[in-house]
Formats: C-alpha cells, structure tokens, sequence
C-alpha cells in the first residue's frame, strides 16, 4: 500500500478530529475508498476510541431513486438521527468507481431524496457549532476521480497527496503555519459588513456584520485552504458567473449565472443541465438562497478537477454555495441544499466596506 495512505490516516485521527480514547467515531466511505478507511480504522483502534464503518453501496442510492415510490424518498431512517445524536467524531472518505452513476436520474427526485436528509445536516452543523461534535471529509485517489480530473492514476494521486502535503516531512507543520496566517486575515475581515466581489460576468454584493469569518486549515476539510463565512441571508444583490463546472449528485453544470435579489436566486441560467440547476434550486424555500461565502487559499492546488473538495480551495478563486447556511459562522438559512461554485478571482477583485482587501487573486491586507 503506499505509504502516504497510512500517513493521511495519522494527520486525519490526530490532527483533523483530534480523536481521543473513548470516542465514538463513524467512519464512512464506499467500498473504493476501502484502503484509506482501513487505515483510518487501524489508527482510531490505536488511539483506544470506538470506530465503527459505513460502507456506502452507490448502486443502492441509485435503485431507491430509480425505483422508489416518494414516500421511500422522502423516509428518513430513524436510525440517522439516532447516529448524529451520538457520535463524537466523523470521518468521510470520499472515492468512488463510477462519479456520474446518478447522471440518469430524474433531477426532481435527486431532490425529493437529498430533502430527507435534511434534519441530519442540520443538526449536524448545529452539534458541530456547539463543538459537541468534530468531523473531517477526504479524498482518497480512485480510478473514476483520476479520469474525472483528466489525470493517470499516479498523478492524480500526486495530486491529492500534494495538495494536502502529505508529501512533507510534517504536513502538520505546514497546517498549522496556514492556520496562523489565516487567523490574521480572519481579524482584519471580521471588522467590515458590506463586501462586494467583481469579476468576468460577476457583480455581486452581500453583508456579513455579526457573522463571524473561519479558519479552514485542515481540521474539517483536507487537504484545506479557504477562509468562509455565511452571508446575512436577504442581501445579497448583484450577480455572479461561475468561472468552472459546477458538478453535484453526479451531474455536471457548465456555465451558471445566477441572479440576486434580496438574497434570493431570482434568475437562473446555464450552458449545461439547466433544468438540473433549476430543480435543485426550487428543493425548498433555501436553497435559493446564499449559505455560504469563501475565498481559496490553498496555491498548491494549480488545476481544476472538478472534485469540489479540491477545487474550492484554489488560491485566487471564491465560492459562494447556494442552500444551508453554517450555524458556525453564524449562518440561518435552513436547506437540505449545499452546492458550492467556484468563480474566479485571478483577474478580480474584493472589497470590504469600500477598501480593496484582495486583487488578482491575493489579500492585500
């Protein structure tokens, strides 16, 4: 096995989720991942905690939506809530053979079924804010990613494992080192309201006073890189173009704008699977609605993958997700939506209260 999967199932137990004996930790993943869910497994053993597995059937999803009546869709098994009630820690492993298993379904029930997840995610975020909970999402190099970034197998695991530093002699170090820097841009920014970010085809304004700016370095995401906050739901206003494929539930959208009006989506369009775009927007009365705001700090990362986990931690690009806000950050809106997309920055610029904080891709504060 190579050597930097059991080294990435070190930094995620000790450093990501800080796993302590006693804990109870569900790790989850599908059967592509099975390495690195192994070697996760092996260390949270080691550590003295309770691990317990997941292994997601895709295949399974697939037949519920194709063959399910709504009231299947709609169910939500008790046991889901039972689970995010106890948990101390969660690990997700994401991987998988086939990325677009899900292109042929019905885009109205995709939606009908992520809506039945809904309490789950939200009192997951609401148990996390409360710091009653940590988790961490990953990536482990699967032949379907590799051909989904358009890479071999062997550079697209160079990839993963260069963009998180796995490659380091303490990739620890470097999180750490990118946590500091961030603190202090964190400081400066959570002093202004009004922010209004201009790009190619984007002119977008939105306010963030009293919500509260986060540090992602590698303790909910890894590899990380961004700095996010949840926007205060009716004001933004303006519009914004996607600079990349905005890819979620196996479907890939090619060329989104989106339209604002006192925080609400008022007009939708895209190149590609529009109709896709739409029916996830129309989920409920949220997911038309602002949750997330955030800027890509990672630099390593130098390519699109259309892996989000990747992809919104481009240094010089943002991302602003439509659907649930983040109860951390302050954030209200309710959705069984979260789709984040990714514009550019590179030749943009952002500005806070009036005061240019970032151009051409770099803070200038």
């Amino acid at each position: 096995m190579d050597p930097r999967v059991e080294k990435l199932a070190r930094v995620l137990v000790h450093y990501s989720v800080k796993l302590k004996k006693g804990q109870l930790v569900k790790i989850a993943g599908e059967v592509a991942a099975l390495p690195l869910i192994k070697a996760v497994f092996a260390e949270a053993v080691r550590v003295g905690a309770h691990p317990y597995t997941q292994i997601r059937v895709a295949d399974n999803e697939e037949t519920m939506m194709k063959l399910g009546s709504d009231a299947q869709l709609k169910h939500l098994p008790p046991t889901a809530m039972m689970e995010i009630n106890k948990i101390d820690a969660y690990i997700g492993i994401w991987g998988s053979e086939n990325t677009r298993n899900l292109s042929g379904i019905d885009p109205k029930r995709q939606a009908l079924m992520r809506l039945s997840t809904k309490p789950v995610m939200q009192k997951f975020f609401k148990r996390f804010a409360a710091g009653e909970l940590r988790w961490v999402g990953t990536q482990f190099p699967t032949l379907a990613d590799a051909q989904e970034a358009e890479m071999s197998l062997s550079d697209y695991e160079n990839f993963v494992y260069g963009a998180g530093h796995i490659d380091a002699k303490d990739p620890v170090a470097h999180w750490k080192k990118v946590a500091k820097e961030q603190a202090r841009v964190i400081k400066i920014l959570n002093r202004f309201d009004k922010i209004h970010v201009r790009a190619e085809g984007t002119d977008l304004k939105l306010r963030v006073k009293g919500r509260k700016w986060i540090n992602c370095a590698g303790t909910e995401n890894f590899p990380d890189g961004e700095i996010f906050t949840s926007p205060i739901e009716n004001t933004a206003e303006g519009y914004v173009r996607y600079s990349f494929p905005a890819v979620y539930g196996g479907r890939e959208v090619e060329d989104v704008r989106l339209e604002f009006k006192k925080g609400k989506v008022v007009a939708e369009s895209a190149g590609k699977n529009q109709d896709y775009l739409t029916a996830m927007l129309n989920m409920d009365k949220g997911a038309r609605f602002l949750g997330e705001f955030a800027i890509g700090t990672n630099y390593q990362i130098k390519r699109f993958s259309k892996n989000i986990l990747f992809d919104e931690k481009i240094g010089g690009t943002c991302h602003l997700a439509v659907g649930q806000g983040i109860a951390e950050a302050g954030g209200k809106n309710q959705s069984g939506l979260h789709w984040d997309m990714v514009c550019d920055l590179k030749k943009g610029e952002i500005t806070a209260d009036g005061k240019v904080i970032y151009k051409n891709g770099k803070f200038t504060i």
